[in-house]
Protein backbone atom coordinates (compact mmCIF):
# COMPACT_ATOMS: atom_id res chain seq x y z
CA UNK A 1 0.00 0.00 0.00
CA UNK A 2 1.41 3.40 -0.99
CA UNK A 3 1.00 6.94 0.31
CA UNK A 4 -1.69 8.05 -2.17
CA UNK A 5 -3.78 4.95 -1.51
CA UNK A 6 -3.71 5.70 2.23
CA UNK A 7 -4.76 9.31 1.60
CA UNK A 8 -7.76 8.06 -0.42
CA UNK A 9 -8.70 5.52 2.26
CA UNK A 10 -8.26 8.24 4.87
CA UNK A 11 -10.67 10.55 3.07
CA UNK A 12 -13.37 7.92 2.56
CA UNK A 13 -13.04 5.64 5.58
CA UNK A 14 -10.43 6.42 8.24
CA UNK A 15 -10.99 10.06 9.08
CA UNK A 16 -14.64 9.75 10.19
CA UNK A 17 -13.62 6.91 12.54
CA UNK A 18 -10.63 8.87 13.82
CA UNK A 19 -12.74 11.97 14.42
CA UNK A 20 -15.04 9.89 16.60
CA UNK A 21 -12.13 8.23 18.44
CA UNK A 22 -10.47 11.55 19.31
CA UNK A 23 -13.34 14.01 19.39
CA UNK A 24 -12.26 15.89 16.28
CA UNK A 25 -15.77 16.76 15.12
CA UNK A 26 -15.82 20.31 13.79
CA UNK A 27 -12.04 20.45 13.21
CA UNK A 28 -10.61 21.54 9.87
CA UNK A 29 -8.38 18.57 9.02
CA UNK A 30 -5.82 19.23 6.30
CA UNK A 31 -3.13 17.04 4.78
CA UNK A 32 0.49 18.11 5.32
CA UNK A 33 2.51 17.48 2.12
CA UNK A 34 4.95 14.60 2.67
CA UNK A 35 8.73 14.98 2.65
CA UNK A 36 10.97 12.59 0.74
CA UNK A 37 11.35 9.36 2.68
CA UNK A 38 8.31 10.10 4.85
CA UNK A 39 6.67 7.04 6.35
CA UNK A 40 3.36 8.46 7.55
CA UNK A 41 0.30 10.38 6.40
CA UNK A 42 0.06 13.52 8.56
CA UNK A 43 -2.68 16.13 9.00
CA UNK A 44 -3.15 19.40 10.87
CA UNK A 45 -6.36 19.64 12.90
CA UNK A 46 -7.53 23.21 13.53
CA UNK A 47 -10.63 24.54 15.30
CA UNK A 48 -11.26 28.07 16.51
CA UNK A 49 -10.93 28.28 20.27
CA UNK A 50 -9.37 24.81 20.57
CA UNK A 51 -5.84 23.46 20.80
CA UNK A 52 -4.34 22.72 17.37
CA UNK A 53 -3.36 19.10 16.85
CA UNK A 54 -1.31 16.90 14.54
CA UNK A 55 -2.81 13.60 13.36
CA UNK A 56 -0.49 10.83 12.20
CA UNK A 57 -1.53 7.70 10.32
CA UNK A 58 1.22 5.09 9.99
CA UNK A 59 0.69 2.48 7.29
CA UNK A 60 4.01 0.84 6.43
CA UNK A 61 4.57 -2.69 7.81
CA UNK A 62 8.09 -1.90 9.09
CA UNK A 63 6.95 -1.11 12.64
CA UNK A 64 4.92 -3.12 15.11
CA UNK A 65 2.28 -2.11 17.63
CA UNK A 66 4.92 -2.35 20.36
CA UNK A 67 7.23 -0.04 18.39
CA UNK A 68 4.56 2.64 18.33
CA UNK A 69 3.63 2.11 21.96
CA UNK A 70 7.30 2.46 22.90
CA UNK A 71 7.44 5.78 21.05
CA UNK A 72 4.27 7.40 22.42
CA UNK A 73 4.90 6.17 25.98
CA UNK A 74 8.35 7.75 25.83
CA UNK A 75 6.93 11.04 24.52
CA UNK A 76 4.33 11.10 27.31
CA UNK A 77 7.06 10.36 29.89
CA UNK A 78 9.21 13.22 28.58
CA UNK A 79 6.26 15.61 28.69
CA UNK A 80 5.20 14.55 32.18
CA UNK A 81 8.75 15.13 33.45
CA UNK A 82 9.17 18.62 32.00
CA UNK A 83 10.57 17.86 28.55
CA UNK A 84 9.75 20.44 25.87
CA UNK A 85 7.96 18.05 23.52
CA UNK A 86 4.63 17.92 21.70
CA UNK A 87 2.54 15.79 24.03
CA UNK A 88 0.68 12.76 22.71
CA UNK A 89 -3.10 13.03 23.19
CA UNK A 90 -5.10 10.07 24.48
CA UNK A 91 -8.17 8.92 22.56
CA UNK A 92 -11.65 8.95 24.09
CA UNK A 93 -10.92 5.36 25.07
CA UNK A 94 -7.89 6.53 27.05
CA UNK A 95 -5.34 5.04 24.64
CA UNK A 96 -2.13 6.70 23.45
CA UNK A 97 -2.28 4.55 20.31
CA UNK A 98 -5.28 3.42 18.28
CA UNK A 99 -5.35 0.95 15.43
CA UNK A 100 -7.89 0.52 12.67
CA UNK A 101 -7.97 -2.46 10.31
CA UNK A 102 -9.41 -2.01 6.85
CA UNK A 103 -9.26 -4.63 4.08
CA UNK A 104 -6.80 -6.69 6.16
CA UNK A 105 -4.42 -3.73 6.52
CA UNK A 106 -3.72 -2.21 9.93
CA UNK A 107 -3.29 1.53 10.37
CA UNK A 108 -1.77 2.93 13.58
CA UNK A 109 -3.18 6.26 14.69
CA UNK A 110 -1.60 8.86 17.00
CA UNK A 111 -2.66 12.41 17.85
CA UNK A 112 -0.26 15.06 19.17
CA UNK A 113 -0.49 18.62 20.39
CA UNK A 114 0.76 20.99 17.71
CA UNK A 115 3.97 22.68 18.83
CA UNK A 116 3.79 26.42 19.43
CA UNK A 117 5.60 28.53 16.88
CA UNK A 118 7.12 27.62 13.54
CA UNK A 119 10.03 25.75 12.05
CA UNK A 120 13.07 27.77 11.01
CA UNK A 121 12.40 27.07 7.34
CA UNK A 122 8.91 28.54 7.72
CA UNK A 123 10.55 31.73 8.99
CA UNK A 124 13.07 31.72 6.11
CA UNK A 125 15.86 30.76 8.55
CA UNK A 126 15.59 34.06 10.37
CA UNK A 127 15.69 33.99 14.15
CA UNK A 128 13.48 36.13 16.37
CA UNK A 129 13.96 39.90 16.26
CA UNK A 130 16.04 41.50 18.97
CA UNK A 131 17.72 38.25 20.07
CA UNK A 132 21.18 37.01 19.04
CA UNK A 133 21.38 33.78 17.05
CA UNK A 134 23.55 32.40 19.86
CA UNK A 135 20.38 32.22 21.98
CA UNK A 136 19.03 29.71 19.48
CA UNK A 137 22.23 27.64 19.57
CA UNK A 138 22.15 27.64 23.39
CA UNK A 139 18.46 26.63 23.48
CA UNK A 140 19.08 23.77 21.02
CA UNK A 141 21.57 22.33 23.48
CA UNK A 142 19.50 23.12 26.57
CA UNK A 143 16.31 21.45 25.31
CA UNK A 144 18.25 18.35 24.22
CA UNK A 145 20.12 18.24 27.53
CA UNK A 146 16.81 18.22 29.40
CA UNK A 147 15.48 15.36 27.27
CA UNK A 148 18.64 13.33 27.86
CA UNK A 149 18.54 14.03 31.60
CA UNK A 150 14.93 12.76 31.74
CA UNK A 151 15.89 9.71 29.67
CA UNK A 152 18.50 8.75 32.25
CA UNK A 153 15.64 7.89 34.62
CA UNK A 154 13.37 6.28 32.04
CA UNK A 155 12.33 2.62 32.28
CA UNK A 156 10.13 1.64 29.33
CA UNK A 157 6.96 -0.42 29.48
CA UNK A 158 7.08 -1.23 25.76
CA UNK A 159 10.73 -1.11 24.75
CA UNK A 160 11.89 0.69 21.63
CA UNK A 161 14.55 -0.87 19.44
CA UNK A 162 18.26 -0.77 20.18
CA UNK A 163 20.85 0.91 17.95
CA UNK A 164 22.38 -2.43 16.98
CA UNK A 165 18.98 -3.85 16.01
CA UNK A 166 19.13 -1.62 12.94
CA UNK A 167 22.84 -1.06 12.53
CA UNK A 168 24.68 -4.36 12.35
CA UNK A 169 27.06 -5.97 9.89
CA UNK A 170 24.54 -8.54 8.65
CA UNK A 171 21.89 -5.95 7.80
CA UNK A 172 24.35 -3.55 6.17
CA UNK A 173 25.80 -6.35 4.06
CA UNK A 174 22.30 -7.20 2.86
CA UNK A 175 21.19 -3.59 2.26
CA UNK A 176 24.22 -2.07 0.54
CA UNK A 177 25.24 -3.31 -2.93
CA UNK A 178 28.31 -5.55 -3.17
CA UNK A 179 29.93 -3.08 -5.58
CA UNK A 180 30.44 -0.78 -2.58
CA UNK A 181 32.75 -3.25 -0.85
CA UNK A 182 35.05 -0.58 0.62
CA UNK A 183 32.06 1.19 2.17
CA UNK A 184 30.85 -2.08 3.70
CA UNK A 185 34.28 -2.69 5.16
CA UNK A 186 34.47 0.79 6.70
CA UNK A 187 30.98 0.52 8.16
CA UNK A 188 31.80 -2.85 9.68
CA UNK A 189 34.93 -1.35 11.27
CA UNK A 190 32.84 1.52 12.63
CA UNK A 191 30.31 -0.88 14.14
CA UNK A 192 33.09 -2.91 15.76
CA UNK A 193 34.40 0.28 17.39
CA UNK A 194 30.92 1.16 18.66
CA UNK A 195 30.37 -2.31 20.10
CA UNK A 196 33.38 -1.71 22.34
CA UNK A 197 32.05 1.54 23.80
CA UNK A 198 30.64 1.88 27.31
CA UNK A 199 26.83 1.81 27.59
CA UNK A 200 26.16 3.01 31.11
CA UNK A 201 23.25 5.14 32.31
CA UNK A 202 25.14 8.40 31.77
CA UNK A 203 26.15 7.67 28.18
CA UNK A 204 23.45 5.44 26.67
CA UNK A 205 19.66 5.60 26.76
CA UNK A 206 16.60 6.65 24.78
CA UNK A 207 17.50 9.34 22.25
CA UNK A 208 15.59 11.27 19.60
CA UNK A 209 17.88 10.06 16.77
CA UNK A 210 16.67 12.74 14.35
CA UNK A 211 17.22 16.00 16.24
CA UNK A 212 17.23 18.77 13.64
CA UNK A 213 15.35 21.95 12.78
CA UNK A 214 12.79 20.00 10.75
CA UNK A 215 11.65 18.23 13.91
CA UNK A 216 11.07 21.11 16.28
CA UNK A 217 9.28 24.45 16.29
CA UNK A 218 10.41 27.75 17.82
CA UNK A 219 8.17 30.13 19.71
CA UNK A 220 9.39 33.42 18.23
CA UNK A 221 8.11 35.37 21.24
CA UNK A 222 10.25 33.51 23.78
CA UNK A 223 12.77 31.42 21.81
CA UNK A 224 11.41 28.20 23.36
CA UNK A 225 11.94 25.06 21.26
CA UNK A 226 9.34 22.27 21.22
CA UNK A 227 10.48 18.91 19.86
CA UNK A 228 8.40 16.36 17.96
CA UNK A 229 8.67 13.44 15.53
CA UNK A 230 10.12 10.71 17.73
CA UNK A 231 9.47 8.20 14.94
CA UNK A 232 13.16 7.19 14.90
CA UNK A 233 13.73 7.28 18.67
CA UNK A 234 15.74 4.34 19.97
CA UNK A 235 18.26 3.27 22.59
CA UNK A 236 21.61 4.73 21.66
CA UNK A 237 24.45 6.98 22.79
CA UNK A 238 23.53 10.51 23.82
CA UNK A 239 26.54 11.64 21.78
CA UNK A 240 24.68 10.71 18.59
CA UNK A 241 22.12 13.47 19.17
CA UNK A 242 24.93 15.90 19.99
CA UNK A 243 26.75 14.96 16.78
CA UNK A 244 23.49 15.66 14.94
CA UNK A 245 23.38 19.15 16.46
CA UNK A 246 26.99 19.68 15.37
CA UNK A 247 25.95 18.73 11.83
CA UNK A 248 23.00 21.11 11.94
CA UNK A 249 25.39 23.99 12.58
CA UNK A 250 27.16 23.54 9.25
CA UNK A 251 24.17 25.00 7.44
CA UNK A 252 24.86 28.45 8.91
CA UNK A 253 28.37 28.67 7.43
CA UNK A 254 28.37 26.19 4.52
CA UNK A 255 28.90 28.86 1.82
CA UNK A 256 32.01 30.31 3.48
CA UNK A 257 35.00 29.51 1.19
CA UNK A 258 37.64 29.81 3.95
CA UNK A 259 38.01 26.49 5.81
CA UNK A 260 39.67 28.23 8.76
CA UNK A 261 36.65 30.50 9.20
CA UNK A 262 34.30 27.51 8.94
CA UNK A 263 36.25 25.73 11.66
CA UNK A 264 36.27 28.80 13.93
CA UNK A 265 32.52 29.20 13.51
CA UNK A 266 31.85 25.52 14.27
CA UNK A 267 34.04 25.62 17.39
CA UNK A 268 32.19 28.67 18.73
CA UNK A 269 28.80 27.32 17.71
CA UNK A 270 29.29 23.96 19.41
CA UNK A 271 30.73 25.57 22.54
CA UNK A 272 27.48 27.54 22.86
CA UNK A 273 25.39 24.40 22.24
CA UNK A 274 27.33 22.55 24.95
CA UNK A 275 26.84 25.40 27.42
CA UNK A 276 23.10 25.00 26.97
CA UNK A 277 23.33 21.21 27.14
CA UNK A 278 25.38 21.24 30.33
CA UNK A 279 22.88 23.57 32.00
CA UNK A 280 20.53 20.55 32.11
CA UNK A 281 22.72 17.45 32.28
CA UNK A 282 26.33 16.39 32.55
CA UNK A 283 28.57 14.80 29.97
CA UNK A 284 32.11 13.52 30.39
CA UNK A 285 34.97 14.99 28.38
CA UNK A 286 35.87 11.45 27.33
CA UNK A 287 32.54 11.27 25.47
CA UNK A 288 32.94 14.71 23.89
CA UNK A 289 36.34 13.57 22.61
CA UNK A 290 34.39 11.05 20.54
CA UNK A 291 32.57 13.73 18.53
CA UNK A 292 34.44 12.88 15.28
CA UNK A 293 33.48 9.22 15.76
CA UNK A 294 29.81 10.02 16.23
CA UNK A 295 29.79 12.41 13.27
CA UNK A 296 30.85 9.32 11.30
CA UNK A 297 27.89 7.47 12.84
CA UNK A 298 25.53 10.20 11.61
CA UNK A 299 26.96 9.67 8.11
CA UNK A 300 26.33 5.93 8.43
CA UNK A 301 22.73 6.60 9.49
CA UNK A 302 22.25 8.92 6.53
CA UNK A 303 23.67 6.37 4.09
CA UNK A 304 21.61 3.49 5.50
CA UNK A 305 18.46 5.61 5.46
CA UNK A 306 19.05 6.60 1.82
CA UNK A 307 19.40 2.99 0.71
CA UNK A 308 16.34 2.01 2.78
CA UNK A 309 14.23 4.68 1.07
CA UNK A 310 15.33 3.44 -2.36
CA UNK A 311 14.51 -0.12 -1.33
CA UNK A 312 11.09 0.81 0.09
CA UNK A 313 10.23 2.64 -3.13
CA UNK A 314 11.34 -0.30 -5.25
CA UNK A 315 14.09 1.76 -6.89
CA UNK A 316 17.39 0.50 -8.22
CA UNK A 317 20.19 1.67 -5.90
CA UNK A 318 22.13 4.66 -7.21
CA UNK A 319 24.67 7.15 -5.87
CA UNK A 320 23.88 10.79 -6.57
CA UNK A 321 26.29 13.62 -5.70
CA UNK A 322 25.19 13.86 -2.06
CA UNK A 323 25.34 10.15 -1.32
CA UNK A 324 28.68 9.88 -3.15
CA UNK A 325 30.05 12.62 -0.90
CA UNK A 326 29.07 10.77 2.28
CA UNK A 327 30.53 7.52 0.98
CA UNK A 328 33.80 9.23 0.00
CA UNK A 329 34.16 10.69 3.52
CA UNK A 330 33.74 7.27 5.11
CA UNK A 331 35.88 5.35 2.64
CA UNK A 332 38.77 7.82 2.93
CA UNK A 333 38.39 8.41 6.70
CA UNK A 334 37.82 12.14 6.17
CA UNK A 335 36.69 13.56 9.55
CA UNK A 336 33.97 16.12 10.33
CA UNK A 337 31.97 15.26 7.19
CA UNK A 338 34.83 16.73 5.16
CA UNK A 339 33.83 20.24 6.25
CA UNK A 340 37.43 21.38 6.78
CA UNK A 341 38.95 19.18 4.05
CA UNK A 342 39.88 19.93 0.44
CA UNK A 343 37.04 17.63 -0.69
CA UNK A 344 34.56 20.28 0.41
CA UNK A 345 33.30 22.95 -2.01
CA UNK A 346 31.46 25.99 -0.67
CA UNK A 347 29.94 26.43 -4.14
CA UNK A 348 28.50 22.91 -4.20
CA UNK A 349 28.27 21.93 -0.52
CA UNK A 350 28.44 18.24 0.36
CA UNK A 351 28.53 17.05 -3.24
CA UNK A 352 30.96 14.75 -4.99
CA UNK A 353 31.00 13.24 -8.44
CA UNK A 354 28.33 10.59 -8.97
CA UNK A 355 29.50 7.01 -8.93
CA UNK A 356 28.04 3.97 -10.57
CA UNK A 357 26.95 0.94 -8.58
Amino acid sequence: MNYNEVVNIGDTYLRPLISELYGLEGYDIRLIPPHEGGRNVVYTCEKEGSLSKILRIAFLPDRSRNDFLGEVEYVRYLFDHGGSVSNVISSRKGNLLEEITHNNHTFFICLFEKAKGNMLVENHYRYREGAPITEYYYNCGKVLGKLHQISKGYTPVHRRFHFFDRFNAEYIDKLIPDSLSMLKEKLTELLTTLEGLDRNQETFGMIHFDYNDGNYSIDYDTGQITVYDFDNSCFGWYMFDLASIWGNGMGWIQFEPDAGKRRKFMDDYFETVLAGYRSETKIEESMLDMLPLFIKVTLMENIVDTFEVMQNHGEEPKCDEELSYLIKCLEDDIPYKGFFHEIYSSEEPFEYEERKI
